[in-house]
């Protein structure tokens, strides 16, 4: 019986590791009924003002973290565009308990697109079993055909990690949950990849980066985990999930670059996503003002430790300084009067990457960003991913003791739809903070020979 159920996980787990999809840029709901031939790969998401975007997930999802930085990212990318983010994260959920709150949690918003992080709980915990498998495929298969009936594009995503080394250096492991739990999850997510694959569907590969990440550093260290309690991956481990949704599901591209060299026998200029005036280039000095479009992706400091390992401001938000054709030596730059780094002339030939360099008032904008949306998902949207889980927690309740649906109306009138409105409010006030504070400014550069 173990080998074969260590068959059906290594299968798994290698389609698991395939090449992503991802969601087409001017989406059409799917039909509701999969016909299943494969269908056409999608583009990239584009987003456009004023669409709705739903996290749909378990206690993964209600962490607000990965969504967090996700929104971060649109945030300073898309200064321009009023994109409507809602969490609809339940600690404890399956796709039976998404279901079960779909039309107030979900279809509520309106969504253009909705990602689906479940499969964690759905499994229950302990080896492979047939008919658990066979209530995971059916119940995310009427979420998926319902996602398609309201026009929404859905994005199913692998379950993530369980990292059962975790679970075994915190005490006594739990069998068979931590020997083979983490294989059962890939095969979940095999299927679902099929699934989304038939559908014509975007998908992203949560399972894959979070399992290679760990394997490679624990190379070095063998207790290395991005997982402490083996399900939740804490902050660094939910930027290595939102990479995995930047590479798998939106088209990026660099922040800004700037490009000064030597033509037709003197210094010039060429911007990309961005603007320069007031250029002037005399002796050992370059000036000009630069005002870019977007700003860079800058994560609070929990989570840069992730950032560092996936090397997200390289790969999703890169701001390229490259000048050449200077004079040997060491110049100094200036960004609104503030120094923010010395390089060789060399270095500046080949290119300087600012987007984490926290000297400059691009990062430090951004990070204000950043860090009224950690705000917001802490003081209002997790509060409310909080009263929705009381729901559950009531109709639970309810399937034993009927005569509670008196209180529980009750409830649902006194604190659970004034707390909702309290707590939307919050979050739509933040949302207009984030809006104020995350539009790019003109910035005055000024390049100096030092030595």
């Amino acid at each position: 019986m173990r080998s074969r159920v260590w068959r059906i996980v290594l299968l798994g787990a290698v389609v698991v590791a395939s090449q992503s999809l991802a969601i087409s840029a001017e989406p059409k709901a799917p039909a509701a009924k999969a016909d299943g031939a494969f269908k056409k790969m999608l583009a990239p998401v584009v987003l456009k003002d004023g669409d709705s975007f739903v996290f749909l997930g378990d206690s993964i999802t209600h962490q607000c973290l990965y969504t967090q930085y996700i929104e971060d990212f649109y945030y300073t990318r898309c200064p321009k565009l009023r994109i409507h983010f809602h969490n609809a994260g339940i600690g404890g959920d399956r796709a039976a308990d998404a279901l079960a709150r779909f039309d107030g949690d979900v279809a509520v918003h309106k969504p253009r697109y909705v990602t689906i992080l479940l499969g964690m709980n759905d499994g229950s915990y302990r080896d492979f079993d047939k008919a658990i498998f066979d209530a995971y495929q059916k119940d995310m298969t009427e979420l998926l055909d319902r996602l398609a009936k309201i026009g929404a594009v859905a994005v199913p995503m692998t379950p993530t990690m369980h990292d059962s080394r975790a679970a075994r250096l915190r005490g006594k492991p739990a069998e068979p949950r931590d020997t083979y739990y983490n294989g059962v999850l890939a095969l979940f997510g095999a299927w679902l990849r099929e699934t989304a694959q038939v559908r014509g569907l975007g998908f992203v590969d949560m399972y894959s980066p979070l399992n290679q990440i760990t394997l490679v550093e624990r190379r070095k260290d063998a207790a290395y985990t991005l997982i402490k309690d083996a399900v939740h991956p804490d902050a660094p481990g939910q930027v290595i999930m939102a990479a995995a949704m930047l590479s798998d599901l939106f088209a990026h591209s660099s922040v800004s670059s700037i490009t000064i060299q030597e033509k037709a026998g003197k210094m010039a200029a060429v911007a990309g996503n961005g603007k320069i005036t007031d250029f002037q280039a005399e002796g050992d000095a370059i000036r000009f003002t630069f005002a870019a479009n977007a700003l860079p992706w800058v994560l609070p400091p929990e989570a840069m430790p992730g950032y560092q390992l996936v090397h997200a401001g390289h790969r999703y938000g890169m701001e390229a300084f490259t000048v050449r054709n200077l004079k040997p030596g060491k110049y100094e730059l200036k960004i609104d009067g503030q120094s923010v780094g010395t390089w060789s002339d060399a270095q500046l030939a080949f290119r300087v990457e600012l987007e984490a360099n926290e000297k400059t008032p691009q990062y430090q904008q951004a990070l204000r960003v950043a860090l009224l949306n950690k705000d917001r998902n802490e003081k209002a949207v997790r509060p409310l991913r909080n009263l929705w889980l009381q729901v559950k927690v009531w109709r639970h309740r309810l399937a034993s003791q009927p005569d509670k649906k008196e209180a529980f109306a009750k409830w649902m009138a006194e604190e659970f739809q004034p707390g909702v409105a309290k707590l939307e409010a919050m979050a739509k006030d933040y949302e207009d903070q984030i809006y104020q504070a995350n539009q790019p400014v003109a910035r005055k550069y000024e390049l100096l020979r030092v030595h």
